[in-house]
């Protein structure tokens, strides 16, 4: 590929360097503007955040492309999760809500689950009807993800303060546990149970695959070097962002769950894309897989580097989801072992977790 073409396909990573330029030296200057003008320029540099994030998960597709699955969606949700991760660090260091990582855990989860699984099969079922996967990775992944946030977000209701350390070692133990096990089984020799065989008739080669079969000629390095400018640049953006954005809503009467919420969306929108596109192709298993995956992942990952952060810091955060929010993960958890326990997906079972996912929305501009 020539120069020239390299740079138009990379022009989002490149108008970003300026934009944190500018953001850096104008950041005093567009603040004094008033509350106003700092959510607006919170709003935009959300949405360059969003593109350079779905650069950056375009070349974790390509990397993903070139192992195919089950390492190819690991490839994907893991990139989600860092880019989650590192916004969620930076915003942590200047943000003094004791409750941002637990709602943006549960806000992913609610996204993930409810939002991109309920609209992929909704859309997916009304063209296709009856779509399949593979069932034991459903499964797997509903019972990781509720022994996972039990133990992580309803426990620690019970935990005293004064030992709050103790359980919190526990809790990183038990995740990298889990995850430890989760990956042995994802990539070694039951990698089966997170992969379906799609007949070859079905198989067609559409614009996004042919998009990314023209890249391949690439090496991985280039795409991994192109992840790793682009997660440097999400964290730069993603410092002013929170500046902009908490001076913005400052005394708006806006939901204190908020600023979570928008961290959780930024870290699913190139996920949605992803799933989209693979439920109008009719593969429901890279969707199941991107869904539950990346609400599995960001329990067992986010917590224990979030946890790890509390107990150097000695500043611990609340991590027990209130009633309201343990309710919604319980229904959404029993829907999602239900509707996933056949094998195949369909639009009334799609409409169900869209009807939740509308559900979190309304609660969230209730206050709860």
């Amino acid at each position: 590929m020539s120069v020239v073409s390299t740079l138009k396909q990379e022009r989002m990573l490149l108008a970003a360097v300026p934009i944190a330029v500018a953001a850096y030296m104008a950041e005093h200057a567009l603040m004094a503007q008033g509350k106003t003008m700092s959510f607006v320029v919170a709003a935009a540099l959300i949405g360059v955040i969003i593109l350079v994030s779905m650069r950056v998960a375009h070349h974790a597709e390509i990397l993903a492309h070139k192992v195919g699955d089950p390492y190819g969606t690991m490839i994907l949700t893991l990139s989600a999760v860092a880019v989650e991760v590192l916004i969620l660090a930076i915003i942590m260091s200047e943000s003094t809500s004791p409750t941002l990582v637990r709602d943006t855990i549960y806000s992913a989860v609610m996204i993930d689950i409810n939002g991109i699984l309920g609209i992929a099969a909704l859309l997916g079922g009304l063209r296709h009807g009856e779509q399949p996967y593979n069932d034991d990775s459903a499964r797997t992944y509903v019972v990781m993800i509720l022994t996972a946030m039990g133990i992580s977000m309803i426990v620690p209701e019970f935990i005293p303060e004064a030992k709050w350390h103790y359980y919190s070692m526990f809790t990183i133990g038990a995740m990298i546990a889990l995850y430890a096990l989760f990956l042995k089984m994802q990539v070694g020799p039951h990698s089966y149970f997170f992969s379906y065989s799609y007949p070859r008739a079905e198989r067609k080669v559409t614009g996004a695959e042919k998009s990314v079969d023209e890249e391949e000629g690439r090496p991985a390095s280039y795409s991994i070097g192109v992840i790793l400018v682009g997660v440097v640049l999400i964290g730069v953006l993603a410092e002013f962002m929170s500046a902009f954005l908490s001076f913005g809503l400052e005394g708006s009467g806006a939901p204190v769950a908020l600023m979570a919420v928008v961290v959780a969306t930024i870290s699913a929108a190139p996920e949605i894309m992803t799933a989209m596109r693979s439920a109008m192709r009719n593969r429901m298993q890279s969707v199941v897989n991107i869904a539950m995956g990346a609400s599995l992942s960001t329990v067992i990952l986010t917590v224990p580097v979030m946890e790890g952060i509390a107990l150097y810091t000695g500043q611990p955060f609340i991590m027990a989801m209130t009633p309201v929010q343990t309710v919604m993960v319980f229904i959404t958890l029993v829907a999602a072992a239900i509707n996933l326990n056949d094998g195949e997906t369909n639009a009334i079972e799609g409409m169900t977790h869209f009807i939740l996912f509308a559900t979190f929305v309304m609660l969230l501009f209730l206050g709860l």
